[in-house]
């Protein structure tokens, strides 16, 4: 059963088919059948067609009938009906020209009318027509075009541009409308615009040299030197003849860092052309070679050039000297001389630049004098301005050490040349050399009439203030030992140099441009031309400033949503809303100090060092400190532990010369913490704090730090013991003087200021032992008598104690045997790395004699003999020991 049912279905599968065939076979006899009577019917109809032709008579006569009642076009297209000939050319897909929208009768009229308006000059009239046509058909080139015409002719440029502008949208294919709005944007300066133009100019004309010229012109203004060689590049394959294009695509290429693509589109134009070949793209090429130090390559392109090109010819001049280049730099210069040597013949004048270039390269390769026999060609031949040229022949003399002659046409350089700072700087040191410091001098001071000297605009500032030739001139003032004219030299410009860099900081600060930078940054963004009916054309500038000022144009829209929201805020608040315009001050001009490496340069420290010292040796102390608190402040880590410590120990030297020694105080307090134990540094620390007039805060956490670091350190216990004596709390003092001696119980000071201290307590009013007290003193100062074997100055503590306390008897006594001794005087201690050129400049009245204390002594005896009435003894004794 189930056999049987397959064979049904696949018989009647089979039946279906053969009834689809025959149904497509009777399908095609039909449209068959159609075809042929449709072809019958095109035959029927084409030759009725001709019957009436002729019936008519000549086609001539049928064509002046038709013409009131059809167009040409029409015309030809009903004689050609049915006549379909098999063309030759290919076949155009589309619609074919002219066939649509076609002109009316009147639109013609009215663009005849306009057309005779505007050549009569009835320019009213052809505009009023015309925006009658545009209302008519808005898509017409032709009335956007004259009106172009017209308006240009009443000097409505800009007018005239946008109708231009309108009829080139229309027809873009038109390139000489594109070229004549480029030349009117360039005129406008609206160089978005003149792009834009120039690009669809282009489009319109790809084969016009021109245009693309004009393009690779405007790249170049702008930097973008890729797009002008590739402009030029296009250039040349446009017209292979222009060499001129090759060449300066050549040189675009390697400007914009293209190196290998420029000398490849070279060799290609050398391999291009096997037979002959420009000269000047050998020239151009060679020279790459050269430039980029490849010698071996130039020197086998021109020979390449001598074997095919100039076979049998002279090889051209300046290929001659290229050669000659390239074997001065493969050190075969017996090879050069020889091709050089062709320089020698004719007249300089006739290849100077030649003869220059060979002198270059051989003084560059240091053949001085090879270099200088050509350079003094040009020096006897050439005419003008040959100040550079006298500078390469003083440079050869320099290095062939021939002084005298370097010197001679240094001074001919500089007649010429007077501005030239490297110029003046070597022949000031050539002439120091010579031993000829006041010819270096007057070399490099600035003339005596410089005040009248009119410099011109372009001039920034004349030579005598440039920051080199003022350094060498104080370097000749400091040998000389010139210390007024050095310091009149390089303090103002090192004190001009620190305090610009007190007003950088070091830390980079996030710079805030104020509206107007931010206003002049947009303005790249926007149209110059805001009456043209077509803005928003792409700018032509460089890619950094398109980037600048797309910042700037976000960043000002920040801000006005900003005030904005502060507006809304304070009206409704009802408070009264002022614009905030702080930042549209002008910003602060960048100062450059004059010696930009004065903190960083080693020698600029000692030149530093050296100012210092001559300040305070001009007793210009508070102009000394501002130098070294400047640079310590801003150089603290550029500065060796030398030249830091020496310049600490200056500025305390210099405070405590000074009236009001507190601008030092750092500079003393940097000593003590570098010698903790030296009894210099402390008493230079002392001698500053006690001339303070008001007591300085930073002196007593000074102290107080020490003492608690330094345990086993007597010097600030002592300082700090005398600022208690120095206060009349003489209880304190004694106990700090007594934790001194606890410490060193043999120190003769410690002793001397623990007696002073109890004798001064026990004058006061609330201490009850006062007798125990003064004993305990005297027994000190006996001590200190003991510990300094009966020194003058012991003895006089012993007689002024006993003379404070009212034992006149015993000071009298005390006073005698004062008198008695001689003391020779001692040093003052010096500090660590000490200035003597400091200390022996003592202020006007100081004597040497401070250790001899008998004028005191007899001083203090006259006192008491005056109170006790021995007048005589009291005169005898000042007659003796304090009469001049």
């Amino acid at each position: 059963m189930l056999r049987r049912k397959k064979k049904k279905k696949r018989n009647k599968k089979e039946n279906n088919k053969k009834k689809m065939t025959r149904m497509m076979m009777t399908a095609s006899k039909t449209r068959m059948k159609f075809e042929r009577l449709e072809y019958e019917a095109l035959a029927e109809k084409k030759r009725k067609l001709l019957a009436s032709s002729h019936c008519e008579g000549s086609m001539k006569k049928a064509r002046q009938d038709d013409t009131s009642g059809a167009s040409m076009d029409e015309i030809m297209e009903a004689m050609n009906f049915g006549v379909r000939r098999k063309s030759r050319k290919p076949k155009k897909r589309g619609r074919r020209k002219g066939s649509k929208n076609k002109l009316s009768p009147e639109i013609t009229r009215m663009l005849g009318d306009a057309t005779l308006h505007y050549a009569h000059g009835h320019y009213e009239e052809a505009i009023s027509t015309l925006h009658e046509v545009i209302r008519l058909a808005p898509n017409l080139p032709d009335p956007y075009h004259t009106l172009g015409l017209v308006h240009n002719r009443l000097g409505e440029d800009k007018k005239a541009s946008n109708f231009y502008m309108i009829a080139a949208h229309l027809t873009p294919k038109d390139s000489s409308l594109w070229r004549l709005l480029f030349t009117k944007s360039i005129e406008q300066g609206n160089i978005g615009q003149a792009s834009y133009c120039l690009s669809k100019a282009i489009m319109a004309d790809p084969k016009d040299v021109t245009l693309k010229l004009h393009r690779a012109s405007l790249h170049v203004e702008l930097g973008d030197y890729q797009k002008a060689a590739e402009s030029f590049d296009q250039i040349y394959q446009l017209s292979p003849e222009n060499i001129e294009a090759l060449k300066t695509g050549a040189k675009l290429y390697q400007k914009g860092g293209q190196l290998e693509h420029s000398i490849r589109i070279l060799e290609d134009y050398v391999k291009g052309h096997p037979s002959e070949a420009d000269t000047s793209v050998i020239d151009l090429l060679a020279s790459i070679f050269m430039e980029s130090n490849s010698y071996d390559k130039a020197l086998q392109l021109i020979e390449h050039a001598k074997l095919v090109y100039y076979s049998g010819k002279e090889l051209p001049l300046n290929l001659t000297i290229k050669e000659g280049i390239c074997h001065v730099n493969l050190k075969n210069m017996e090879k050069a001389e020889v091709l050089f040597s062709i320089l020698q013949r004719g007249s300089v004048n006739d290849h100077a630049h030649l003869i220059a270039e060979a002198a270059d390269s051989l003084m560059s390769l240091e053949h001085y004098d090879s270099a200088l026999k050509y350079y003094l060609m040009l020096e006897g031949g050439a005419k003008g301005d040959n100040g550079f040229l006298y500078l390469k022949i003083a440079r050869c003399y320099l290095f062939l050490k021939e002084r005298v002659q370097a010197i001679f046409f240094l001074y001919k350089a500089l007649q010429m040349l007077e501005d030239n700072i490297d110029a003046r700087l070597t022949l000031a040191s050539l002439l120091l050399e010579e031993a000829k410091e006041e010819e270096a001098i007057s070399l490099l001071a600035p003339p005596k009439d410089f005040d009248s000297i009119e410099l011109p605009p372009e001039k920034s500032k004349p030579w005598w203030l440039n920051e080199k030739v003022k350094l060498k001139l104080c370097t000749i003032y400091r040998a000389k030992a010139m210390v007024e004219d050095f310091v009149d030299a390089i303090f103002p410009l090192v004190r001009e140099s620190l305090y610009v860099e007190t007003l950088h900081p070091k830390v980079k600060v996030k710079k805030r441009l104020s509206r107007r930078v931010l206003f002049e940054r947009v303005k790249v963004l926007n149209d110059r031309e805001t009456e043209n009916v077509f803005r928003g054309f792409r700018p032509v500038a460089p890619s950094s400033d398109l980037s600048k000022a797309a910042r700037a144009k976000r960043l000002l829209q920040k801000k006005a949503t900003i005030r904005e929201k502060k507006k809304a805020e304070a009206l409704a608040s009802g408070a009264d809303w002022q614009s905030d315009d702080s930042d549209d001050d002008p910003p602060e001009v960048h100062r450059e100090p004059p010696l930009p490496n004065l903190l960083k340069d080693e020698e600029h420290h000692r030149l530093i060092i050296d100012l210092c010292k001559s300040l305070a040796s001009l007793q210009r102390y508070w102009e000394a400190l501002e130098i070294i608190n400047l640079t310590l402040r801003l150089a603290h880590s550029m500065l060796s532990v030398e030249k830091e410590e020496e310049l600490r120990s200056l500025g305390a030297q210099i405070a405590y010369n000074t009236t009001d020694p507190k601008h030092g105080f750092d500079c003393v307090r940097y000593i003590v913490q570098q010698h903790p134990y030296s009894l210099a540094a402390w008493n230079c620390y002392y001698k500053v704090i006690s001339r303070v007039d008001n007591r300085d805060s930073r002196h007593f956490k000074f102290l107080r730090g020490m003492l608690s670091k330094l345990v086993d350190c007597v010097p600030p216990i002592i300082i700090y013991a005398h600022q208690f004596t120095m206060a009349s709390n003489h209880q304190h003092a004694a106990t700090k003087y007594l934790e001194a001696y606890k410490r060193l119980p043999e120190n003769a000071l410690i002793n001397l200021c623990v007696g002073t201290a109890l004798i001064n307590l026990a004058l006061g009013f609330r201490l009850q032992n006062k007798h125990q007290c003064l004993a305990q003193g005297l027994a000190f100062l006996y001590n200190n008598l003991r510990l300094c074997e009966n020194s003058q100055e012991a003895l006089y503590n012993i007689a002024r104690a006993y003379h404070h306390v009212g034992l006149v008897t015993l000071a009298a006594s005390y006073y005698e045997k004062v008198l008695a001794i001689r003391v020779k005087d001692y040093p003052i201690p010096k500090l660590p790395c000490e200035n003597p050129d400091i200390v022996g400049n003592q202020k006007p009245g100081y004597k040497p004699g401070y250790c001899d204390l008998r004028r005191e002594a007899a001083y203090n005896l006259h006192l008491i003999y005056k109170k006790s009435g021995a007048l005589d003894l009291a005169r005898q004794v000042l007659k003796d020991h304090c009469t001049i």
